[in-house]
């Protein structure tokens, strides 16, 4: 059975993917953003996973470039008592699923699987875990992944 949809979703759902953003800060970037080449193909070839999947990645790889290198990315996630999880790893299973990876703040190992209707995490900067190590850059990785797939 074909989905019905309105004549807004089925144009949203075509349209191709742009980004734009506004900063109170001059030097941070703003405007139109070009995007990975992943990320430009038209919405309606992803599943919700896939696309929410790519967005985050290359929300997680910006925010990563403003980081010095004692700080690591980490997410905090709203409507709960799940606190903040430094990211590790992500992933998505089709159509509707992101999941993530990492450890909380007492450095247990945790995972969060999260629908895409719930979606809804904050990206913060912690202090790396340890000293004498280089700060993990988990969005560089995710990106490259993206562009080999």
């Amino acid at each position: 059975m074909d989905k019905i949809e309105t004549s807004a979703e089925a144009a949203e759902s075509a349209a191709l993917p742009r980004c734009y953003e506004v900063h109170a800060n001059p030097e941070a970037a703003s405007g139109n953003k070009d995007l990975p080449k992943p990320l430009q193909k038209p919405v309606e070839s992803k599943s919700p996973a896939q696309w929410a999947y790519e967005r985050l990645i290359m929300y997680i790889q910006n925010f990563e470039k403003t980081l010095d290198g004692d700080h690591e990315v980490a997410m905090g996630f709203t409507g709960g008592d799940a606190g903040v999880m430094r990211i590790e790893g992500m992933g998505y299973f089709d159509p509707d699923v992101i999941t993530f990876y990492g450890s909380d703040g007492g450095g247990a190992k945790t995972q969060l699987v999260q629908h895409v209707s719930q979606l809804n995490v904050m990206l913060r900067a912690l202090p790396k875990s340890i000293e004498d190590k280089p700060a993990n850059r988990i969005g560089f990785r995710l990106a490259a992944d993206l562009e080999e797939s």
